[in-house]
């Protein structure tokens, strides 16, 4: 008696025999590794594609200071907002701590080190994401559901010169700037407290921090800033740019709302073990 494949597999094939539910459990997990392969092999040629367009002429810096301002200059706010409480609670939590051991002196070295190794290129970058990497998903996936990004294919301007390479750049200029200011705003903020409020001596506080602080630890800040920069740009744009491979989840506003989700969690969980990984590399 023949039998169909998708309830046993032939003996002849030296192969022991799977019922339907096993085979139909190996099929589902097999299709959902190469999606995950294909997923990856798609974003590694989005990143390629962006980089070669970026150093390929004819260049547009007029869009490109259009994304440094997006990026950038609307994220001022939030970003110096942000880097003056770092700063704060760190110097009321690191004074609260070096009490105990009679280091109150070390106050500024403990801050600027915090803030200039991790917590600076790591929180601007997750400021970032919420604010402009959230848009800039947005706006693509927006565009791909209009078919604005067929029409420019079909007008022979190529998307990834004339939308992608401006917002990489852009972000690759913003990003380490914003770190820079949060830095030195979250320093401030540590003086405030640390000095204004609870009495630790300012010669002590910048003292120690000259001291303490090394070139590597700036390099360290500056490093993590462009790699976050290009993470931020990259995952943020190809969720948008590839909305169209969703299928029906990605069509109409829902599309736009889950893939504008995924890439915020997604670039945050990236910029997250990339901390990690790049700490422990320069360490």
């Amino acid at each position: 008696m023949a039998h169909d494949f998708s309830d046993r597999i032939p003996a002849g094939l030296g192969l022991p025999a799977l019922g339907p539910r096993p085979l139909r459990l190996l099929v589902a997990a097999g299709g959902a590794a190469l999606d995950r392969l294909a997923r990856l092999g798609r974003f590694g040629t989005f990143l390629v594609q962006t980089g070669a367009a970026t150093l390929t002429p004819p260049y547009r810096p007029h869009r490109v200071v259009e994304q440094i301002h997006f990026i950038g200059v609307r994220s001022l706010f939030v970003i110096l907002f942000t880097g003056l409480f770092t700063g704060m609670v760190l110097a009321l939590q690191g004074a609260y701590t070096l009490r105990k051991f009679g280091s109150e002196g070390l106050l500024g070295s403990a801050v600027a080190l915090s803030l200039l190794r991790e917590l600076g290129p790591t929180l601007t970058a997750l400021m970032v994401i919420g604010r402009a990497g959230s848009a800039i998903c947005a706006e693509l996936a927006i565009m791909r559901n209009a078919e604005q990004i067929d029409a420019l294919e079909c007008m022979a301007i190529d998307p990834f010169r004339y939308l992608l390479a401006p917002k990489l750049l852009g972000g690759l200029i913003a990003i380490p700037l914003l770190t820079c200011l949060y830095d030195v705003v979250g320093i401030g903020g540590g003086y405030l407290v640390g000095v204004g409020l609870l009495g630790v001596n300012e010669g002590a506080y910048f003292q120690g921090m000259a001291s303490s602080v090394a070139w590597v630890d700036v390099q360290m800040g500056l490093v993590k800033s462009v790699v976050f920069a290009v993470l931020v740009v990259w995952i943020c744009a190809a969720k948008g740019y590839y909305l169209h491979l969703a299928g029906d989840r990605g069509f109409g506003a829902a599309g736009v709302s889950r893939a504008t989700t995924s890439a915020v969690v997604l670039a945050s969980v990236a910029i997250l073990v990339g901390d990690y990984l790049i700490s422990a590399v320069l360490l």
